[in-house]
């Protein structure tokens, strides 16, 4: 609790009681199954970096005993309970994970003569951590694999902190990773990579303060480490569905899952030790469709299609169930039923949206007015824990049918500060609407007084009545809340308006991220920096030539757009820049000075002035941009 943190209202109180009654939280298997084969705990089970800053501490979670408290939604408490179990545990003999120690899981499957790391978690920190617990009680046993099942950030950034780029580069370590996952990998965290780590603040709630009226977790896990980001890229890609690769003895046999939880994502199944693999496509939760820290919307109909074919692929072969977050399930029956209850959760979502969006219905109607199946809304595998089924419904809509619902008064509207100014003088001026949303908040009607506050802050940012009665409605909302991750936005949404300053924790736009860059990305990161209208009147080009591959690129800077090209040219660029592919990413540093670039291993021959006149023109996103105010 914060000294500014409020109690529940009887209005949530009221809600929380009533879930307590409608959810079957007699239903313990959960709680059997996450402490099931645990070996041992890390205690205490803080990880600092290397100046000693703390960048994980999983017991700060210690709170989440007995019931949950009115600031919580006993579905999401009890959630947070099971995803706060940490330690080192066997799934079966030669498959052991370690839990708890970062946002998602690692697991090492031992082989003939080390072991074979899957998913080696967000930061280096941690999954040394993570691979010294393992060794503490397994032995000391070398890597001699590492697999990515896909390409979001907290499944391969922690790579260095179990083995080299030398080891890797020397072919002692394979790193294995499905198809086009270095593009997705790093595209993702480049492109939008700074508005996305903004956005990734409040939804993984790093930096606010834990507890009871804070942050309980996200439920996928509980946050995201802040340590070191790494990347080594994939010696060996996986393509096919059914491609079979032995790393030091293990046998994997690998099912392709492109456009489900990410772009480029595989399962994984070992047949000899009768196990799968779910990556991130099959998880105690429903996943999201669309991430709140945005990205790509997903396809939940190749999900659902997916899930089927590893029920048909290896339901019969497998005994266990894991993945890259939460928990195993075990049992051929009980897999199959968990797989199945999944696949069924996506189809459905997917096909009666489109059912809806067919007889006129817009996302924003079917998200309020879709519900699921009995059968599925008792399921504790299929809560909306960190993807929900409101913002999923209306992530499906989009996919389909854009961000314009076809009423024309939608079309061209104002922005949020325009508009607020005009809400609140139609509304009789800051102080009447505020009174006005006190008694919607008083009445229990958040949505509504959410609205229309949200309209006066972008008008009068410094209206102090109306950010306290904003935050107080953020902060009921997210006492409400089963979704994690809408938890953590509305509180830190309240952290925001009550103490203005609100950092973002994680940076994932890397030096390692940036270093495997290809030379196509490197440029792409480079155009969606340009300040267009400060480029208008600029024309100026640049030769880019790599002299270990002999490719030569030629960048073209007019209309305020940067462009590039591998076609031979046929007059002279304005200046020549000579270096190889892995020094050419320091040109995403911005710095484009001749001395740093030959600092840098990069040789500049011409005039050098185009690179000043580059470098004026490049406009760097904000890490820190607010979010709730204007």
């Amino acid at each position: 609790m914060t000294s500014s943190s409020k109690p529940a209202q009887p209005f949530i109180v009221q809600q929380q009681a009533a879930l307590r009654e409608r959810l079957p939280f007699a239903d313990r298997q959960d709680f059997e199954d996450a402490a099931r084969g645990l070996i041992a705990r890390r205690e205490p089970n803080a990880v600092s970096d290397a100046d000693g800053r703390v960048v994980w501490d999983n017991d700060t979670y210690a709170f989440l005993e007995g019931e949950a408290p009115d600031t919580v939604n006993p579905s999401l408490w009890r959630q947070s309970q099971l995803v706060a179990q940490q330690g080192l545990f066997e799934v079966v003999e030669g498959i052991y994970q370690v839990r708890g120690l970062d946002l998602s899981n690692v697991t090492f499957v031992e082989g003939t003569t080390g072991v074979v790391v899957i998913d080696p978690l967000l930061s280096t920190e941690t999954a040394a951590a993570a691979l010294a617990l393992y060794r503490e009680h397994r032995g000391e046993r070398a890597v001699t694999g590492v697999v990515y099942t896909h390409s979001h950030v907290d499944h391969f950034a922690g790579v260095k902190g179990v083995t080299t780029q030398e080891d890797v580069d020397a072919g002692r370590v394979p790193v294995l990773a499905p198809e086009g996952f270095t593009e997705h990998a790093v595209a993702e965290n480049v492109y939008a990579g700074t508005a996305m780590a903004r956005r990734a603040a409040y939804m993984y709630g790093a930096a606010l303060t834990r507890g009871p009226q804070g942050q309980v977790g996200a439920g996928l896990g509980q946050t995201t480490a802040t340590g070191t980001v790494s990347l080594i890229a994939p010696s060996v890609e996986i393509t096919t569905t059914g491609q079979e690769e032995t790393v030091d003895g293990v046998r994997m046999v690998f099912q392709m899952a492109p456009d489900t939880e990410a772009p480029s994502e595989m399962l994984i199944h070992f047949p000899d030790l009768r196990a799968l693999c779910t990556a991130e496509d099959a998880t105690h939760t429903l996943h999201n469709l669309l991430t709140l820290r945005g990205a790509v919307v997903r396809d939940p109909h190749n999900w659902s299609q997916y899930l089927t074919e590893s029920i048909d692929l290896f339901g019969e072969t497998t005994d266990v169930a894991f993945a890259s977050h939460h928990w195993p399930t075990w049992g051929a029956e009980r897999v199959r039923h968990f797989l199945g209850t999944q696949r069924d959760l996506y189809g459905y979502l997917h096909d009666q949206t489109l059912r809806l969006i067919n007889k006129g219905w817009t996302g924003s109607e079917i998200a309020d007015h879709l519900q699921l199946p009995p059968a599925l809304e008792k399921s504790w595998s299929t809560r909306g824990y960190y993807g929900s089924v409101s913002h999923n419904l209306k992530a499906i809509y989009q996919r389909y049918m854009g961000w314009f619902d076809g009423n024309p008064a939608h079309l061209w509207q104002h922005t949020p500060t325009e508009a607020g100014k005009r809400y609140v003088e139609f509304m009789g001026g800051a102080d009447t609407v505020v009174d006005k949303a006190r008694a919607s908040f008083e009445a229990g009607d958040l949505r509504w007084a959410a609205e229309v506050l949200n309209h006066v802050i972008f008008a009068q940012p410094d209206h102090s009545a109306a950010r306290d009665l904003l935050a107080d409605t953020y902060e009921q909302l997210g006492y409400g809340a089963e979704n994690g991750t809408w938890r953590n936005f509305f509180l830190s949404g309240t952290t925001e308006l009550r103490e203005d300053q609100f950092g973002t924790p994680t940076v994932t736009a890397s030096p390692d991220i940036i270093a495997n860059l290809s030379p196509r990305l490197l440029f792409d990161a480079l155009a969606v920096q340009i300040n267009g209208p400060e480029a208008w009147d600029e024309h100026l080009t640049i030769d880019i030539v790599l002299t270990d591959t002999g490719e030569k690129y030629r960048l073209r800077l007019a209309n305020g757009v940067l462009t590039n090209t591998a076609a031979p040219q046929q007059d002279t660029a304005d200046v020549t820049l000579t270096t190889t592919t892995r020094k050419l990413p320091a040109l995403a540093l911005g710095n484009l000075t001749p001395d740093t670039l030959a600092d840098a291993g990069i040789h500049a021959d011409g005039d050098t002035t185009v690179l000043d006149r580059l470098t004026a023109v490049l406009d760097p996103g904000d890490p820190d941009f607010p979010i709730v105010t204007p």
